[in-house]
């Protein structure tokens, strides 16, 4: 929508210049968006690096390429170079919504560019002022609507068989569609100057509440899509996004009739302000609702950020912009300047600066999510090296050498083989002791699960889903290494299949086997969710079925907040008692489950 709306405004404003003028200065426009937008992103910067110290310091991990890549509008290709890791699933960047503005300014540059030429070459034509401004806004019109459809295009064909569209999302190329049917509406409609052609129809067949009603029931179709548009969903990209786009339009057009039917009617001064202010807006929410979303609830988190913003917004736009382009700023209605109020702003900005600079050169280049998976799978890669080993060494020693083995087998104090009478392992041809499947939460706490959970192998991977799960115990069931109780600690990256999923895995487990589903926990989940969608069906299944077991994490977890204090509220940072309550939870599962039968064969 803002993308839209850009794309008319700006595009609007060169007819205007050029209908004024008869030229349009590429110079005047560069120096204008230069003003508007670089003071305001590094005054956003420098304001909200302070708040990172209200939490952990995994938010300013590589903080420094983060600021290189806002400032340097590239933020849209860094996220696809390395916003689609698993880890910033959880603890985003700060500065990701700044891919947007690299977008935007990509367009400035290009499209300002390309309009100055084609302002140029229309003295070339023969004609009046009018009829050079008529040819102007055909081009327009011919150009945006061929760069339009070639964007919609490459990303209908760059999203296909795509699971992550971040390539496309971020991309300016395939992005940037928004923007050039903003100008199509532009030659059509326009801001001052408008075209006969639409003037005629305004007068002849439009009403204020023709207008009116046109506006809202685009804001209406808006309100659908945005609940109803699933961005994991191949319809998003790029027919949802294109959706959007004509009901923006829908609205400015709309909103633009009515200008015209309501000449004395003023608009009122908390739309100005808003107007002011939106730009700025957009620059803080982001960063701030996701530091104060992890030190508070997300309704007094939503407060917060709105209150500071606009704050801040309007600090930016009243006073500091003002004074960097030359200006006189606006203090509580006054017309300020002059040293008496640079100085202080001077000192705070260069307070700001070093501030910034401190936190950079402090930042972590990895954050502890992060670190702790690369240390897991290292150990997860180097275990399974030993284990072959040990297969191997196995076939040869003497049956003293591994009677000795088995006595020096860790014995937990809730070891779930002292209740395992119904051992199916033997009957059924199956290796004993416990086959862990776990996704990054598991990953993490491999390291003391394996020792603390007697006979037990762990195989995790981040963000592994309920399908790679099954793939998993397909794989082992293949080459006989999955043991007699299988545990599946996968959920909290579920798609929506996650009960197909599930009852696959059910399915095509092999007889014999004892099955435990340990349900996801997160944080920040809803009702609505597919983890809390999961959780609620697992729990369900051992009613059905008798050798399925559930290891309730989901309920387990949030009744121990202290564990998830200052982290992403999904992993527990290799916390000890995250750890100790992590094997606990499977322990007291596997007790349950070994007092059970274990799958029964079809005949049974």
């Amino acid at each position: 929508m803002f993308f839209a709306f850009s794309g008319f405004l700006i595009t609007s404003l060169m007819f205007d210049e050029f209908a004024a003028n008869g030229s349009f200065k590429l110079g005047s426009f560069y120096q204008r968006r230069f003003y508007r937008i670089v003071p305001p992103l590094i005054l956003s910067v420098l304001i909200v690096m302070p708040f990172t110290y209200l939490v952990g310091t995994d938010f300013i991990t590589g903080i420094g390429k983060q600021i290189a890549a806002a400032f340097g509008f590239v933020t849209n290709y860094f996220e696809i170079a390395t916003g689609g890791s698993y880890e910033n699933n959880f603890i985003p960047h700060l500065f990701v919504h700044t891919w947007s503005l690299a977008v935007e300014m990509h367009f400035y540059i290009i499209w300002g560019f390309l309009v100055y030429l084609f302002s140029k070459a229309i003295h070339f034509i023969p004609g009046g002022r009018h009829q050079q401004l008529k040819t102007f806004r055909s081009i327009i019109f011919l150009i945006s609507a061929i760069f339009a459809l070639a964007s919609i295009v490459g990303m209908k064909i760059g999203g296909e068989g795509l699971k992550d569209f971040s390539p496309v999302y971020f991309s300016s190329l395939t992005h940037c569609f928004p923007f050039f049917i903003g100008a199509v509406l532009s030659t059509v409609t326009g801001v001052s100057t408008l075209p006969h052609s639409f003037e005629k129809h305004i007068a002849e067949k439009w009403t204020a509440p023709r207008a009116i009603l046109l506006m809202a029931a685009a804001f209406v179709g808006l309100l659908v899509i945005t609940f109803k548009l699933d961005f994991s969903a191949s319809f998003t990209y790029p027919y949802g996004m294109v959706l959007a786009v004509l009901l923006a339009a829908a609205m400015i057009c709309g909103a633009r009739i009515l200008h015209e039917k309501t000449p004395n009617v003023s608009e009122p001064w908390l739309f100005g302000f808003l107007a002011d202010c939106s730009y700025s807006v957009y620059l803080y929410h982001w960063p701030l609702y996701v530091i104060f979303s992890h030190k508070m609830s997300n309704g007094w988190a939503a407060v917060w950020t709105i209150v500071l913003s606009f704050l801040f917004a309007a600090f930016s736009y009243y006073l500091v912009e003002p004074l960097v382009a030359g200006r006189k700023g606006h203090l509580f209605g006054y017309r300020v300047s002059g040293k008496a109020i640079t100085l202080p702003l001077t000192a705070l900005i260069a307070g700001l600066l070093v501030a910034t600079g401190f936190t950079e050169n402090k930042a972590p280049q990895m954050s502890k999510l992060e670190r702790n998976l690369w240390i897991g799978g290292i150990y997860q890669d180097a275990d399974g090296v030993k284990a072959a080993q040990d297969t191997v060494m196995a076939q040869v020693a003497s049956p003293k050498t591994k009677k000795k083995d088995e006595a020096e087998q860790k014995t937990d104090t809730n070891d779930y083989r002292k209740y395992n009478k119904q051992s199916t392992a033997e009957k059924f041809k199956l290796p004993p002791g416990v086959s862990i499947i776990g996704d990054s939460v598991t990953l993490g706490t491999r390291r003391y699960l394996e020792p603390h959970v007697a006979d037990a192998q762990v195989d995790a991977e981040g963000d592994r889903k309920l399908d790679q799960a099954h793939g998993v115990m397909m794989e082992q069931q293949k080459n006989n290494t999955l043991r007699e109780f299988v545990v599946v600690c996968v959920g909290t990256n579920s798609l929506n299949d996650y009960e197909e999923q599930a009852k696959k895995i059910i399915a095509d487990l092999k007889p014999g086997h004892k099955l435990v589903f340990m349900t996801p926990y997160d944080k920040t989940a809803t009702a609505s969710w597919n983890s809390t969608k999961l959780g609620e069906f697992e729990r369900t299944l051992p009613t059905k079925y008798k050798w399925i077991t559930i290891a309730d994490w989901g309920k387990i977890a949030p009744q121990h907040p202290e564990v998830f204090n200052g982290t992403d509220g999904v992993h527990f940072a290799g916390r000890a008692a995250g750890d100790r309550l992590y094997a606990k939870v499977i322990n007291d599962s596997l007790i349950a489950a070994a007092k059970k039968p274990g799958k029964p064969a079809e005949k049974d």
